[in-house]
């Protein structure tokens, strides 16, 4: 299994984790490990930099796409090791943050991205061109800030899985599917179907997750989440971390949770 990580501003940018169990972890490499590839002004304020990178395996290479911002904007490389090198980063002229990717059976290439809500468009992903205007999906179950999303063909369905709420005490996770690209899509009846908003749970902030299977037919999220401190209205020194639920699945629905703080025993 691999996964990618935000860096923000820092440099090397998107941490490559690979891990043979889900639990244990080790850095392999970045994504973007070289001026041509994350070159950010001396001015560009903290928090800027790279934003909720997706990667993706399809064709015999690995997709990286993110947006680096006060930088290159939305860009996508690719590399044959995850570890690395990467491409060069190729240019994606749309709107918005927190691009991601999917295929069809055909090999149509989709990018949502979040820009006013949630929108689509096809791509070609070896040259950047848009194929087509961008297109209006789902926008959550009405709270602010639609971001984060991820298209998935499982079964039947095409299933779009999102963050709403904003990145901070409030965010949460919101699924809808479809049977056909772009949609209609439909919510599920008890959005947001992950949040600890307003309770006591030592996770806060969860969101912006990823859905992946198992080689044991399990389901799991990756999603980010952080551990306040202190006294109202909390602190978390450690900034976001990235943390891993189970999920069922229920009347054809992935449904993720809970999020439980465990240890990891000793490799």
């Amino acid at each position: 299994y691999y996964v990618a990580t935000s860096s923000f501003e820092y440099v090397p940018g998107v941490p490559i984790w690979h891990s043979r169990d889900l639990v244990h972890w080790r850095l392999i490499g970045h994504a973007l490990d070289r001026p041509s590839q994350m070159a950010l002004p001396d001015t560009a304020p903290s928090s800027t930099g790279v934003y909720a990178p997706t990667l993706r395996h399809h064709d015999g290479l690995f997709w990286l796409i993110t947006t680096v911002v006060a930088g290159a904007g939305n860009a996508l490389v690719t590399a044959e090791d995850p570890a690395g090198p990467g491409s060069d980063p190729v240019p994606i002229d749309i709107p918005g943050i927190d691009p991601s990717l999917s295929w069809e059976e055909d090999g149509t290439c989709w990018c949502v991205f979040s820009a006013g809500g949630i929108r689509a468009v096809r791509i070609d992903p070896k040259s950047g061109e848009l194929l087509g205007e961008p297109v209006q999906m789902w926008s959550g179950s009405g709270l602010q800030y639609p971001e984060g999303p991820h298209l998935y063909r499982i079964g039947e369905w095409w299933y779009l899985l999102l963050s709403e709420g904003g990145a901070e005490r409030g965010h949460a996770l919101s699924l809808a599917r479809a049977r056909t690209l772009p949609g209609p899509f439909e919510p599920h009846p008890a959005n947001p179907v992950l949040s600890h908003r307003s309770t006591s749970h030592p996770v806060q902030n969860t969101g912006h997750a990823d859905l992946v299977q198992a080689k044991d037919g399990s389901w799991w999220m990756v999603l980010l989440g952080t551990r306040p401190r202190g006294d109202t209205p909390l602190y978390h020194g450690m900034g976001r971390e990235t943390f891993l639920v189970p999920v069922r699945w229920e009347d054809g629905w992935p449904l993720p949770g809970p999020l439980e703080l465990r240890s990891p025993a000793p490799e």
